[in-house]
């Protein structure tokens, strides 16, 4: 790898998700959310794909893992402290949606809600750690999807509107960095987390989930505008799952569907968010859903609103690449991110099927600098793993550091190739619970949570041998990865 300095100033951090490990979720008035919903285990996609799932809690059931995760709702503190001794420069966390507005309906905000955010960024602030705030991850108040249908219901802008306008008025004249929706082109695959969709409202209906993005797409402007006219150095941004994909092989059949699976799943939501408008391909992707662009409802002040108001830079979470292949040349397939696809032969896995590709990621910062001449920010990278606490306390996580420090190196070949990168925040920086299995053994963190897949465990927090190398890692600005 070519011997290079991260630019002054780069944001080394974290990232998590209230959802995933905030807890607290019937405390200080907070409401239910769609998390809330979902079952633990591996299989609580699977539950929630089937026609008769319709956001019942069962209190039995569901008591773990979304309700309690790691409580940071009370462990905040002891929390921040340890990004700060690791040397964080960032962090990334969200708003729980429900803990401001209970139903997502309401005309006035929950102030109870607002107060713990108003210390966690307190908190943040006191360490000269920047917040980074993704204002919708994951999480829409339970009664939306139940009762409005999810975003596929144009009411939901104007509830989002009021939302990003209280959370950017409450915290922008602290916090420079804002993300809108996470993850916002995973509803592709699984429109459930992003859109609130499942069968039993409208998930198996293309014209749902393309109706539920444009409105996502105008709720998203209208932040920008809020934010922009609130604060003129608030930096907004767009969050995309990124996978890199190649075509199996040199057959210009896969390659031409290796440029369309690009299109559609990696740039297609940035395109819109980043360039104002909705992209030449759009009525291809569109009719291969048995649609057309009639069949949307977009007004055209809307599209200026798109056009108006682009966001300032692109997020994206990278955890592996992809492989298209609809030639039937090859039948072994991998898992990954609720993906899955065709197995690449020259690619290991991870403990849950996800293959290691650093070297995407570069290619990955290029693509995205190629295409949008915007910065870019790594905010979710990482290896979800089964870590063992050893009979002295330690956890000995030499494969995490592997990881990180490969897709590290990979972040400063696209520096040097002239990508404009502004910040790297591992994902799960202190183990959470993950939101494809609901599972606490699959590990992310620096910082080990002593707390079972059943809710088991003291919830004591210890250091990993990965805090102390990361540690290190900011320290020297990228320079020592050893």
């Amino acid at each position: 790898m070519t011997d290079i300095k991260f630019p002054k100033g780069f944001l080394w951090g974290g990232a998590t998700a209230a959802n995933q490990l905030e807890g607290g979720y019937q405390e200080g008035g907070r409401g239910l959310s769609i998390a809330d919903a979902l079952p633990g285990g591996p299989d609580r996609f699977k539950i929630a794909s089937s026609p008769d799932f319709n956001w019942e809690i069962d209190s039995d059931k569901y008591t773990y893992p979304n309700h309690v995760t790691i409580d940071h709702y009370h462990h905040y503190q002891e929390d921040i402290a340890l990004f700060a001794e690791m040397g964080f420069k960032v962090y990334r966390f969200s708003i729980a949606w429900s803990r401001i507005f209970p139903n997502g309906d309401e005309t006035e905000p929950n102030e109870a809600g607002l107060r713990f955010y108003d210390h966690l960024i307190d908190e943040c602030l006191k360490y000269n750690i920047e917040p980074l705030i993704t204002i919708s991850h994951y999480e829409l108040p339970l009664n939306l999807a139940k009762n409005y249908g999810g975003w596929k219901n144009k009411q939901l802008i104007d509830f989002f509107e009021r939302f990003a306008k209280t959370v950017i008025e409450r915290y922008g004249k602290r916090v420079k960095y804002f993300l809108t929706f996470n993850e916002i082109n995973s509803a592709a695959h699984f429109p459930v987390m992003s859109q609130g969709l499942v069968p039993s409202n409208g998930a198996t209906d293309p014209k749902n989930v393309f109706q539920a993005w444009h409105n996502q797409f105008v709720a998203s402007a209208k932040a920008v505008k809020i934010a922009h006219e609130f604060n003129p150095n608030i930096q907004m941004g767009c969050m995309i799952l990124y996978a890199t994909s190649y075509a199996y092989n040199a057959n210009p059949v896969n390659q031409l569907a290796n440029l369309q699976h690009n299109q559609d799943f990696n740039f297609f939501c940035a395109d819109v968010q980043v360039r104002g408008k909705y992209p030449s391909y759009t009525r291809r992707y569109l009719a291969e859903h048995g649609l057309t662009e009639a069949d949307l409802e977009r007004t055209p002040e809307e599209l200026d609103l798109l056009k108006q108001y682009p966001v300032d830079f692109i997020s994206f979470s990278y955890y592996m690449s992809s492989v298209t292949e609809v030639t039937g040349e090859s039948e072994e397939t991998v898992a990954g991110n609720l993906m899955g696809g065709v197995k690449n032969p020259y690619l290991q896995a991870s403990d849950w099927g996800w293959q290691i590709d650093p070297t995407g990621l570069q290619i990955a910062l290029n693509e995205l600098y190629d295409r949008y001449q915007v910065p870019l920010f790594i905010v979710e990278n990482g290896l979800g793993a089964k870590d063992v606490v050893e009979a002295d306390g330690s956890i000995q996580d030499d494969y995490r550091i592997d990881y990180l420090r490969s897709h590290i190196q990979a972040i400063a070949g696209a520096i040097n190739d002239g990508v404009d990168v502004m910040g790297y925040t591992p994902w799960g920086c202190i183990d959470l619970v993950s939101a494809s299995t609901g599972q606490m053994s699959k590990r992310y963190g620096f910082i080990y949570v002593d707390l079972d897949d059943e809710g088991h465990g003291s919830m004591a927090r210890s250091r990993k041998q990965s805090f102390y190398w990361y540690q290190k890692v900011i320290k020297s600005n990228g320079t020592d990865l050893d």
